[in-house]
């Protein structure tokens, strides 16, 4: 990853460091990313690594980790997520993919990738990722980490697009948070009121 390229998206130093540093983190912080606030799944890779006693987060460790072990890990307070028990078995399921697939090393997910498409495929091949997250993740990868194989833009689909604020990719700071935050009350209004006139 692009050692000059900073992510944004827990709003906090050190948490967002490690995001910026660790494709690993990147990609447990992009698999927390639902049912919470966006700060709060992105902060979980680096509460994890503190709690772990580690600046850094491992796919060997942490998918060799006792399961039950790491619910406990995950349910201390704060917890790292609302559910807990789920996501730690979900970030373990991760954590033991990488590792069968890529050694565990997570940045070779997106290393030497040709086109957007066949990083979607490896995407949505990772447990926990579905189309639309991989997307996101696709975006985030070329917007903010200067990942970005032909056709990327439109393998990410309508997260692709310059100056939208459609998702996590689109996240500089507080500001560029706020108009992602609106735009998806907007979308959760509309599906809404889609429902209700059925």
């Amino acid at each position: 990853m692009d050692k000059d390229i900073t992510i944004r998206l827990a709003q906090q130093p050190e948490a967002d460091a490690l995001l910026s540093r660790s494709p690993l983190a990147a990609l447990v912080g992009m698999l927390l990313d639902q049912q919470v606030p966006m700060e709060w799944a992105f902060s979980g890779p680096w509460t994890i690594a503190q709690r772990l006693g580690s600046d850094d987060l491992d796919a060997h460790a942490i998918a060799a980790y006792e399961p039950e072990a790491f619910v406990a890990l995950l349910s201390q307070k704060p917890a790292v997520h609302r559910y807990p028990g789920s996501m730690a078995k979900r970030v373990q399921q991760l954590c033991a993919y990488l590792v069968e697939h890529y050694d565990g090393d997570a940045e070779a997910v997106w290393a030497g990738v040709g086109t957007g498409a066949e990083l979607l495929e490896r995407l949505k091949a990772l447990p926990g990722f579905g189309e639309q997250k991989a997307q996101i993740f696709l975006a985030l990868l070329g917007k903010r980490l200067g990942v970005r194989p032909q056709g990327w833009r439109e393998a990410a689909g309508g997260y692709g697009p310059a100056n939208v604020y459609r998702s996590a990719a689109d996240i500089t700071g507080p500001e560029s948070l706020a108009k992602v935050r609106a735009h998806k009350q907007e979308m959760k209004a509309a599906a809404k009121a889609a429902k209700g006139s059925v």
